[in-house]
Parts: structure tokens; C-alpha cells; sequence
């Protein structure tokens, strides 16, 4: 069953995913902000025992994607996202959003080789200039000859939080 804290989690989410593919950013405010407010909803709600699952849900995430972070696999934003998600959550669940958000990311990655190395991007160019012109927006086009392909983690977060709440709660 849902918890008042998966509610905020979700909030943070969408907040965090809208602002990524606004700025390509996860601002500091926001994580920082996630981490205080789960501490303090933890705090309130369950007492001091509330308040250690929510240091270990950060801590076990923070080192966690340190690691990835070294394997320079994610960016300092996206460690400081899921320390603030690991707040939220304590560690089982976080390790579960984890483990589904890379391999949403991995999905996205190999869905991303096969649009560059084939023409596809022709395709997907044209359908992301469409968006561009549409939303006002500046959404990448691959470049025929690129060779390094990224895109924002949050990309691969938000369906990673759905899975893992979906295979966990239903």
C-alpha cells in the first residue's frame, strides 16, 4: 500500500523530470530541498526510526551511484537525485528504482544505436524538428557522424520509478 511519502516522491519526480527536459539540469535546490523535506516527513511521521531509514535510503543510494558515477555511467546530478530518492524511500525501494531505471536506460541506449546507425535518424530528425517548430523547443537532432550518444537519466528515471512502484505495490 501507497505511503504518504510515495505521493511527495512521485511530486519530486515530475518536478525533476519536467525541469530536466526544460534545462538539462537537476537543480541542486531541488535534490537538497527532496533530501530535507523527506528527512523532516520522516522525522514527523515515524520519529527517530523514520529518520534513519531515510539517512540510510540516501546513504546506500549515494554510494551506490557514486560507483556509476565513477564508471562516469551517470552525472553528479543524477547521484544527488537518487540520494534524495533513497530519502524518500529508504534503501530496499531505491535499489529497486535503481535497478529499473538503468535498465530503462539501457533500453533507450540500444533504441538510440539502432536510430543512429541505420537511417532511421532521418526519421527521428524530422519528427524532432517538428517538435522544435511546434513547442518552441531545442530538442537534439543526431548528427550522422556522431559518435558519442547521451541522453538526460531522468529520461530513464521516471519509467524506472512507474516499474519498480508497479511490480513492488500491484
Amino acid at each position: 500500500m501507497l505511503q504518504m511519502n510515495d505521493y511527495f516522491l512521485f511530486l519530486f519526480i515530475i518536478i525533476a523530470f519536467l525541469w530536466d527536459i526544460r534545462v538539462r539540469k537537476i537543480p541542486n535546490w531541488l535534490t537538497a530541498g527532496g533530501v530535507l523535506f523527506a528527512f523532516i516527513l520522516h522525522l514527523v511521521t515515524n520519529g527517530i526510526d523514520g529518520f534513519l531509514f531515510s539517512v540510510f535510503g540516501l546513504i546506500v543510494a549515494t554510494v551506490v551511484c557514486l560507483i556509476l558515477y565513477g564508471f562516469k555511467a551517470i552525472g553528479a546530478g543524477d547521484v544527488k537525485l537518487f540520494a534524495a530518492i533513497g530519502a524518500f524511500v529508504g534503501i530496499q525501494i531505491v535499489l529497486y528504482i535503481l535497478m529499473y531505471s538503468i535498465v530503462c536506460g539501457g533500453i533507450i541506449g540500444i533504441l538510440l544505436l539502432i536510430i543512429t546507425r541505420t537511417k532511421l535518424y532521418i526519421l527521428y530528425n524530422k519528427g524532432i524538428r517538428f517538435l522544435n517548430r511546434k513547442w518552441n523547443k531545442q530538442f537534439a537532432v543526431i548528427d550522422k557522424e556522431s559518435k558519442i550518444i547521451s541522453f538526460p537519466f531522468m529520461y530513464a528515471v521516471l519509467p524506472g520509478v512507474i516499474l519498480a512502484y508497479t511490480f513492488l505495490f500491484i
